[in-house]
């Protein structure tokens, strides 16, 4: 297979649960009746309400949002990552070995998780957000850190038997991640956000064209559009670009919306042999020295 056709689901989800699973099993169908095989959902898909209380809302994996997700992965025969989701900490017997930060009712603080899911409806790997997001914008303030607990462990899992990189939001930022990915074989890189208005105007398009170019990999980044927690603007404009940097697919600034592309294998291929970057890479890691 040389081409896998993808999609990239833009939603503007908000504090209703079941609103916001039905608004992503609407666009799931729809982008299975447009052929895609897989697709892919934004940060906090679920629920993007008031995150202080991120520990009530967050569920266990698997648990009810991920076997609904599950359901529809098996019947259309399809791969779906959830971009992310709050998933309960001190689940399971690797969890109960670690104390990790805790809330104000003493419960531990929620991972930001993404899940793929296989055409079987199994749950194949999980990615738990390791950047958090703290920032203050005119006025506002996000403090990612304060209600969740980072992950440690970055993840490559295979679709179609196409090596990808699982990565979440603020991640963005942070050109090693996907250097680590891309020595390890991705050719894709999954970055599902819940990008604000104001970094993404700044930011956005330029940093996902980065990340592909500097990696000569696909980029698939749905976005949330809307309000966002702490009734910070998000900025939409969900984007697919190729390994040469070229923008496949963009969504609007608002509004739910799926858009498309194929993972083109053949052209990937033709990228490196003609720009061979990867290859002519001399540093892999720095450490601290002084210069002489």
């Amino acid at each position: 297979m040389n081409k896998l056709k993808v999609a990239a689901a833009q939603m503007s989800s908000g504090s209703n649960k079941e609103k916001n699973l039905a608004q992503a099993k609407k666009l799931i169908t729809l982008a299975v009746r447009k052929k895609a095989r897989f697709i892919v959902l934004p940060e906090v898909f679920n629920y993007r309400g008031n995150l202080n209380e991120a520990v009530k809302f967050a569920e266990s994996v698997p648990g009810y949002s991920t076997d609904l997700i599950s359901r529809l992965a098996k019947k259309y025969k399809i791969w779906i990552l959830i971009g992310s989701m709050l998933e309960t900490a001190g689940a399971g017997r690797a969890a109960r070995k670690t104390s990790g930060p805790r809330s104000q009712s003493g419960r531990d603080l929620p991972f930001n998780t993404s899940v793929l899911i296989n055409p079987n409806g199994k749950i194949v790997t999980k990615y738990r957000k390791i950047h958090l997001f703290d920032i203050r914008l005119k006025g506002k303030e996000i403090l990612e850190s304060g209600r969740n607990q980072a992950g440690k462990n970055p993840k490559l899992a295979k679709i179609e038997n196409i090596k990808a990189g699982l990565s979440i939001c603020y991640d963005l930022r942070f050109p090693e991640l996907y250097r680590h990915y891309s020595r390890a074989g991705a050719k894709i890189i999954c970055i599902p956000s819940s990008f604000t208005r104001l970094t993404g105007e700044a930011h956005w398009h330029t940093l996902i064209k980065a990340r592909a170019i500097e990696n000569l990999s696909y980029v698939i980044a749905p976005n949330q559009a809307g309000i966002g927690s702490g009734g910070i603007k998000t900025y939409g404009h969900s984007l697919i670009v190729d390994p040469w940097g070229k923008i496949l697919a963009e969504g609007p600034a608002n509004g739910e919306t799926v858009i498309f592309a194929d993972i083109d294998l053949e052209y990937l291929k033709q990228v490196r042999k003609n720009l061979p970057a990867l290859e002519h890479r001399k540093i892999f890691c720095l450490r601290n020295t002084n210069d002489e």
